[in-house]
């Protein structure tokens, strides 16, 4: 065989086996940083029109998590398939810098502001902390591949970023949305300052459940008068610490109640729950006395539980009867639907809590003691005036700071709000969403339910580190100065100079004049949300490469409730406009048992791992194969399927870049209409596969990409096209048409399947572009799908013919493995394989004439009509040809070539052989 080999077209290619991710992707990102591959990008698509990628911003702080690379990696993939697509994409990143989180961090440092370290000193150092933050995770980000503008990127404590986060809200003020007052906030001891809702989590938490009895202090005036003994009315409640602020009892006036006589007592229960509260109380014998409707219940007074003072019984929509006795007590300054009940009925609001969860040192039985700690003092004093009917333990669903994993409070406290209704915002945005395209499509019900149920946006903080709620309040009237837009306009200007110091460190004079005297200064700062949900004005509108509405936000599904939520009202609010066009939301990602990823619970992947393991591309490959649309699960075990995946893609690669060898596309691409039957097939096959893939890039499902890239490597091309064209590319003349059109559907292959993996196997798709014939620019992704994929419209042997033909070999081959498992034969090309079929079968089989035998891989193939099927005898006792391996009858018939075929004859030392369609 020696002195044959170099007349063979062996496979050659410096393309290497092995990827050996880790230590080469480096390499790459460093070629793309020298090539300001980035700005090419933008060069290029100048011209072109543009798709708008709005990248929401990751919070400044810690290492990027396993969720956090998915969220980057998926929307790294919809850049560079528009990219493909011909669009001008640009991918701005940007970080989220103010806020709780890096505050707290700087505190374990430098302690609290204002206490160890002054508020400004304390703002520089957040302002560093930040940017170190952003430094670690901009390389991880890029590590990752992806290719965004990492010099340029947004951060919202830019100077200019601070300054129109000022001028948004002068406009949302302007537009009427915001107000000042006291209504009960979510309050979290830990963080010292008002929660968004956005800010609230829910879980289970044990609480005292109390039953507390309110006695009837003016039984003349109730409406019930049968039976004898004291009345009272039972309430139950969850938060004993509540009872101090208490100062009054609702009842539904729409609801029926019944008097129950319980011995020498008389208690005013809910019809609906006296059963279950008799049962509650171990009460047996009672009677129900008489029933009423609630609304009744007029003009009763009623003595609170343990203070000397009396109550008033009103009425409410919001009390129930699925749990409880049928009767709230209200504590203004402590929820929602009691602050807007003791608004109607003017009541005072008592809040006796410090910011630090203290009761105010003046507070009966609980003054100076932390509300953490007062349940027990309250039991106790309920106790000691027989007031306490019943009391237990529950767990339940409470809501608790995100930040600190901590149960929070309603607190009523001073606060600025964007109204839901005063001027349309919630009825506004509503129909916005109905505009909005969401993927998945449950998204638009999870927002609207959102959007629909929320109350009131309180965008104030008592905190250090944030954008300033820029505006002077009139010290007697705590009105704002009525030329407060043009004041906060003269505001940002100094902000974009010196960021938010400007403000926190201006003479009110400077701005205010002689009026300087009348106001002061706000101190609160802005939510967070508020800072990001304004990068629609301050990114968008902003960044000459960007516009307004975008095209695309792309985040976790918990940003219903964060991002896409704070987007969206603040953009309603300024612009009556949704800030973008179409949502998309990826699930969390969870570890194969279905538990989150948790330090505690020894889980947590960190990318960093799988990248120096096997690599950023075998996370991208996972990160592509997943549907994103729910949770999204990972272990070592799904990342090695990931990794053999990978491998696959990889081989094909190589064996088609190894194939090629040789190959000019300049001078030996063979026009589509002189290619081999079966190569135009293969060729028409992955025009086809394009379509969809580029539909499916389109339709932002990159499952299916994953899983027909890999359906089209294993199944169309190895196991079929390229099993079948070995002997060709390898036997013929190396410069025949058979070689060279085979080479050219090769060709063909890899310059498509390069762009199809460039959006996902980045590192791999750029790697392989360098080893592609032919001239080419520097980087695969300078440039858009392969266009020569032409169609195969032979009106014979199309791709219906080959489909068919295709179906045949494959119950041919299950017949040759039968027979090797019987040890009949070695290799097929030990086979010789007789077909006998029905007549339309075999015209279409005769159309390949003596070519069928190298679709079938065999040494012989014949076809006649009949009903016995597939027949596979040995051929064992031929000559096996040295050069290809064919046992066929004039193997040694040629002097000269006594251990070679007549066919390797003719393509070593004759005109080569024909091939016309396999």
């Amino acid at each position: 065989m020696s002195e044959y080999k170099d007349t063979l077209n062996l496979p050659k290619t410096d393309f290497p086996m092995k990827a050996n991710l880790s230590n080469r992707e480096p390499d790459i990102l460093k070629k793309w940083e020298n090539l300001h591959l980035y700005k090419k990008l933008r060069d290029i698509g100048k011209d072109r029109p543009r798709f708008i990628f709005h990248d929401g911003p990751p919070y400044a702080n810690a290492h990027i998590h396993m969720g956090t690379a998915v969220n980057k990696i998926l929307k790294d993939m919809v850049v560079k398939s528009k990219t493909l697509s011909g669009y001008d994409s640009a991918f701005i990143p940007g970080w989220d810098c103010h806020g709780l989180p890096i505050e707290l961090n700087v505190e374990k440092k430098v302690g609290k502001a204002g206490h160890k370290i002054s508020k400004t000193e304390f703002r520089k150092a957040c302002r560093a902390y930040a940017y170190t933050q952003i430094d670690i995770q901009r390389e991880e980000f890029k590590r990752l591949g992806i290719i965004a503008d990492w010099e340029n990127p947004y951060l919202t404590m830019d100077f200019t970023f601070e300054a129109n986060t000022v001028r948004a809200l002068a406009t949302i003020i302007e537009k009427g949305h915001v107000q000042k007052g006291v209504k009960p906030v979510y309050w979290c001891l830990d963080c010292g300052s008002a929660l968004a809702e956005a800010e609230v989590e829910y879980a289970d938490k044990t609480s005292s459940a109390l039953d507390v009895r309110f006695r009837v202090v003016d039984e003349d005036n109730f409406p019930v008068i049968e039976g004898t003994g004291p009345i009272s009315i039972p309430i139950w409640t969850t938060t004993p610490w509540t009872l101090p602020a208490n100062m009054a009892v609702a009842l539904n006036p729409m609801v029926d109640y019944s008097l129950v006589l319980c011995g020498n007592e008389r208690l005013l229960i809910a019809q609906a729950l006296v059963e279950s509260v008799m049962k509650r109380y171990g009460i047996e014998e009672f009677r129900v006395l008489s029933t009423v409707r609630g609304e009744a219940f007029q003009q009763v007074t009623l003595q609170h539980p343990f203070y000397e003072r009396t109550v008033p019984l009103i009425f409410a929509d919001f009390v129930t009867v699925e749990s409880g006795t049928g009767a709230v007590h209200i504590a203004g300054a402590h929820g929602i639907d009691d602050f807007a009940a003791s608004k109607k009925y003017n009541l005072p609001l008592i809040n006796l809590l410090t910011d630090e969860g203290t009761f105010q040192k003046d507070a009966p039985l609980i003054g100076g003691m932390h509300v953490t700690k007062v349940n027990d003092i309250i039991i106790e004093a309920l106790q000691n005036r027989d007031n306490l009917l019943y009391a237990t333990k529950i767990t339940h669903s409470y809501p608790n700071c995100w930040r600190h994993k901590t149960p929070v409070i309603f607190r009523a406290t001073p606060q600025w709000f964007i109204s839901m209704d005063k001027n349309g915002l919630r009825k506004e945005a509503l129909a916005a969403i109905d505009r909005v395209n969401w993927i998945p499509d449950w998204g638009r019900n999870r927002i609207y339910s959102m959007i629909e149920n929320r109350p009131d946006w309180c965008i104030s903080r008592q905190r250090t580190w944030g954008v300033p709620i820029a505006v002077f309040l009139h010290k007697e009237t705590g009105e704002m100065h009525p030329d407060t837009i043009s004041l906060m306009e003269s505001v940002a200007k100094k902000v974009e100079k010196s960021g938010i110091e400007a403000w926190f460190s201006l003479n009110p004079s400077e701005i205010l004049g002689k009026d300087a005297d009348q106001y002061s200064m706000c101190q609160d700062v802005l939510d967070v949300w508020f800072d990001s949900g304004v990068t629609h004005a301050a990114v968008l509108k902003e960044r000459p490469e960007l516009g307004f509405p975008a095209d695309i936000y792309l985040e976790g599904s918990d940003q219903h409730r964060g991002w896409f939520h704070s987007s969206l009202l603040t953009s309603i609010a300024m612009n009556h406009a949704e800030p973008y066009k179409a949502v998309l939301t990826h699930g969390y990602v969870i570890d194969i048992e279905g538990r989150k990823m948790s330090k505690s619970l020894g889980n947590v992947i960190a990318p960093e791992t799988i990248i120096q393991s096997k690599g950023a591309d075998i996370l991208r490959l996972w990160a592509a194969s997943i549907d994103y649309r729910g949770d999204i699960f990972i272990s070592d075990e799904i990342l090695e399927r990931a990794a053999d995946t990978y491998r696959r893609l990889r081989n094909t690669a190589r064996f088609l870049l190894a194939n090629l060898s040789g190959f000019d596309p300049k001078k030996d691409l063979v026009p589509s209409n002189q290619m081999l039957s079966l190569d135009r097939f293969i060729v028409d096959k992955a025009r086809v596969l394009q379509k969809e893939i580029i539909e499916a890039y389109d339709n932002y499902q990159f499952h299916q990409i994953y899983q027909k890239i890999h359906q089209f490597c294993s199944l169309d091309l190895g196991s079929f096209y390229l099993d079948i064209i070995k002997d060709r590319q390898y036997t013929t003349k190396s410069d025949s048409l058979a070689r060279r059109s085979t080479q050219t559907a090769m060709f063909h292959i890899i310059e498509a399947l390069v762009r199809w993996l460039a959006p996902i196997t980045t590192f791999t798709a750029e790697e392989i572009w360098q080893f592609i014939p032919g001239e080419r620019n520097e980087s695969v992704f300078l440039n858009t799908w392969y266009e020569n994929l032409v169609e195969l419209n032979d009106p014979v042997m199309n791709a219906d013919f080959w489909e068919k033909i295709r179906k045949i070999r494959d119950d041919v081959n299950k017949v040759i493995e039968e027979k090797r498992n019987g040890g009949e034969i070695g290799s097929s090309l030990e086979a010789n394989v007789k077909i006998s079929c029905d007549a339309d079968t075999k015209k279409l089989l005769d159309l390949l004439g003596d070519e069928l035998r190298f679709v079938f891989i065999t040494s012989g193939a014949s076809v006649t009509v009949g009903n016995e099927g597939i027949q596979v005898s040995s051929v064992r006792e031929l000559q096996k040809c040295e050069r290809c391996w064919h046992r066929v009858e004039d193997v040694g018939s040629k002097p000269g070539f006594p251990t070679l075929c007549g066919r390797c004859i003719i393509n070593i030392n004759g005109e080569g052989e024909i091939r016309k369609y396999a």
